[in-house]
């Protein structure tokens, strides 16, 4: 698999470098910022702002360092709302490199950011009243998505460093299980995703990326 480091990125958040695939995990321009913007502003918060006070159930692809599991998690904390977070992995990170991590203290959760960590994977876990985890270890490339989502974090590394995850018989899965007006948002802008979203039936927008990026695909059903 070759080896993961950690490095820090310039908001002064960590990311992993993947020796292997030549990648970070996150964005070395900022990996809380570009979460922060990406998945909550683009994702959650705009779900919210159509539907308020309706409970959401969000599907991730690419648990990795549980970084977006708990910029959610802090933010349902002051939401009207409950979340149901199912995130996938196929290969989940050593417990002694995720210790290292400095996010539980740069947003104040540490508590949570361990907790996460600590939950059982494939079970559903209440991690505070409002918000339940279901971390899934396995191959989205094998298995099955079954129950409908309103939400969909799509955080698998870039097309050029692991392109299986972006095929269209895969974004066809994903869609297939997003519920009606449900969405789907990545960091990613590649022009062959945003082709294959729209020959699936959802309507694809190209939206002003996070810092260092120039856009990112916001696309809806």
């Amino acid at each position: 698999m070759g080896e993961i480091n950690i490095i820090t990125t310039s908001d002064g958040s960590h990311s992993l470098f993947h020796s292997a695939l030549n990648e970070t995990y996150h964005s070395v321009h900022g990996a809380i910022q570009e979460s922060q913007y990406v998945f909550i502003r683009q994702g959650l918060d705009f779900w919210l702002t159509i539907n308020p006070q309706r409970d959401i159930r969000i599907l991730e692809v690419g648990f990795g360092t549980g970084l977006n599991v708990l910029l959610t998690l802090l933010h349902s904390q002051s939401l009207p709302v409950k979340i149901y977070y199912e995130s996938w992995e196929a290969y989940p990170l050593a417990p002694s490199l995720i210790q290292q991590l400095n996010y539980g203290e740069l947003l104040e959760g540490r508590e949570l950011f361990s907790k996460i960590h600590e939950v059982s994977w494939d079970q559903s876990i209440g991690v505070t009243s409002t918000f339940t985890l279901h971390k899934h270890h396995g191959d989205l490339q094998r298995d099955f998505l079954n129950t409908p989502f309103d939400l969909v974090y799509y955080d698998a590394f870039a097309p050029t460093k692991q392109s299986e995850m972006w095929t269209y018989e895969i974004l066809k899965k994903i869609t297939d299980v997003l519920s009606p007006g449900g969405l789907w948002v990545t960091y990613c802008a590649k022009g062959q995703v945003k082709r294959d979203l729209a020959a699936l039936g959802l309507k694809v927008e190209t939206l002003p990326g996070p810092p260092g990026k120039k856009e990112m695909i916001r696309a809806s059903k």
